[in-house]
C-alpha cells in the first residue's frame, strides 16, 4: 500500500514539473539581422616573369646541323632589337653565294637595258650617215640615167651606158631601203627579246633574294631589345635541344598567378594586388592586366592529404609597380604569394 502511494506521488510531481517547463520556459531569442556580405579578395601562388616573356633563340636554319662559329654577346649584356648575336660556320659560304647571285642580277639588268636600246648611239648615228650617203648616190645615179636616156634617141648616147645607169639607180635604191630597215631594227627592240630578258632578270633577282635569306639563316639577331639571360652553346659547339640562348626585356616585369577557376568571378582587370616576396619584409604592389582564356589542369604533388591534387587554374598576369620591377629584375622564375584585393563595395542609394 505504501509503495502505491509513493508511485502516485512521484507521477504527480513529474506532471507538475512538466506543466511548469511548458508554461514558464523563457521565449526563444529574436533573429539577428544579417547585413550584406563583405567582398572577399583572391589569394594565389605566382611566379616572376618578364612582360616580354622569355625568348629562347635557336638556330634559324631549323634542321640544318652547323657548329657555332662566333658568339658576339655575353650573359647579362643588354642588346638592341636587330643586333647580331651569333654566326654559324656556313655564314661565309652563304655570303659568297649571295654575292654571286647579286653579280648575276647586275649582268642581266645590263643585258635588258641593251635589248631595250636595241643599238648603241654610235651605231644608230653611223647607220643614219650611211643612209644619207646612199640617198645622195642614188640621186646622182638617177640624174645620170635620165641624161643618157635622153641622148640615146639622137644617137649621141649609147644604149649600153644608159642601161648600166638605170641598173645603178635600182641597186642604190635597194641598198638605201635595206639601210633604212636596219636603222629601224637598231632603234626599236623586238617585244619577244625584251620579254625574255625581263624573265631572266626576274629569275636572277629571286635567286638573289633566296641567297640573302639563306645567308641570314646563318646568323642570329635579337628579336627584341632586352638582356641575355643565359647562353647554352659556345663557339665550336652544335646547338642542342636547349637552344642557343635566352633573351628577355627586364624593364617590365610581371607576376603570373595561378588562380583557381572558382575565384574567377571575383577578379577584374585593374584590380590591385599585394605581392609577398620570400626574404623581403616589405610587400610590393601589382595591377591585374590580363586574365587568361583557358582553364588548365594543375597537378600538385605533395604529402598533404587534404591538398588539391587535381586543381584547375587560370593564368592571371599582373604588372608590377616600378619599385617591384626594379626589385625583382634578376629574380625571373621566383615563386611569390599574391593577394588580390577585393572590389570596392557598392554604396547603397539613400
Amino acid at each position: 500500500m505504501n509503495r502505491k502511494l509513493i508511485a502516485v506521488a512521484v507521477l504527480a510531481t513529474a506532471g507538475a514539473g512538466g506543466w511548469y517547463y511548458v508554461n514558464q520556459a523563457p521565449p526563444p531569442p529574436a533573429p539577428v539581422a544579417v547585413g550584406p556580405a563583405l567582398p572577399v579578395g583572391v589569394g594565389a601562388l605566382g611566379r616572376i616573369e618578364p612582360a616580354s616573356r622569355i625568348r629562347k633563340l635557336n638556330q634559324p636554319g631549323g634542321l640544318a646541323v652547323t657548329r657555332l662559329e662566333r658568339l658576339l654577346i655575353t650573359e647579362g649584356e643588354e642588346v638592341r632589337e636587330g643586333q647580331l648575336l651569333a654566326e654559324f660556320a656556313d655564314a661565309q659560304m652563304k655570303d659568297a653565294a649571295a654575292t654571286q647571285a647579286e653579280a648575276s642580277v647586275a649582268e642581266l639588268r645590263a643585258s635588258l637595258a641593251r635589248v631595250r636600246e636595241a643599238g648603241r648611239a654610235s651605231e644608230v648615228a653611223a647607220q643614219r650617215a650611211r643612209i644619207s650617203g646612199l640617198t645622195a648616190a642614188e640621186e646622182i645615179a638617177r640624174r645620170d640615167a635620165s641624161r643618157t636616156d635622153r641622148l640615146v634617141p639622137s644617137g649621141a648616147g649609147s644604149e649600153a651606158v644608159a642601161e648600166r645607169n638605170r641598173y645603178l639607180v635600182l641597186r642604190l635604191s635597194a641598198e638605201r631601203a635595206q639601210a633604212e630597215a636596219d636603222l629601224i631594227t637598231l632603234s626599236t627592240p623586238r617585244a619577244e627579246d625584251v620579254t625574255l630578258a625581263e624573265a631572266r632578270l626576274a629569275a636572277a633577282a629571286a635567286a638573289w633574294e633566296k641567297a640573302q635569306a639563306d645567308a641570314e639563316l646563318a646568323r642570329v639577331r635579337a628579336p627584341i631589345a632586352g638582356t641575355i639571360l643565359r647562353i647554352f652553346a659556345r663557339p665550336g659547339d652544335q646547338v642542342g635541344s636547349d637552344g642557343l640562348m635566352e633573351l628577355a626585356d627586364l624593364f617590365r616585369m610581371d607576376v603570373v598567378a595561378d588562380v583557381f577557376e572558382t575565384d574567377l568571378g571575383r577578379l577584374s582587370v585593374g584590380a590591385i594586388a599585394d605581392i609577398a616576396i620570400p626574404g623581403e619584409r616589405a610587400r610590393v604592389t601589382a595591377t591585374v592586366r590580363e586574365i587568361g582564356w583557358q582553364v588548365r589542369r594543375t597537378t600538385q604533388a605533395g604529402t598533404d592529404p587534404v591538398a588539391a591534387v587535381d586543381s584547375r587554374t587560370v593564368e592571371v598576369r599582373l604588372t608590377l609597380s616600378d619599385e617591384g620591377a626594379a626589385l625583382l629584375r634578376r629574380r625571373t622564375g621566383m615563386q611569390v604569394q599574391v593577394a588580390i584585393r577585393p572590389h570596392a563595395a557598392p554604396v547603397a542609394a539613400r
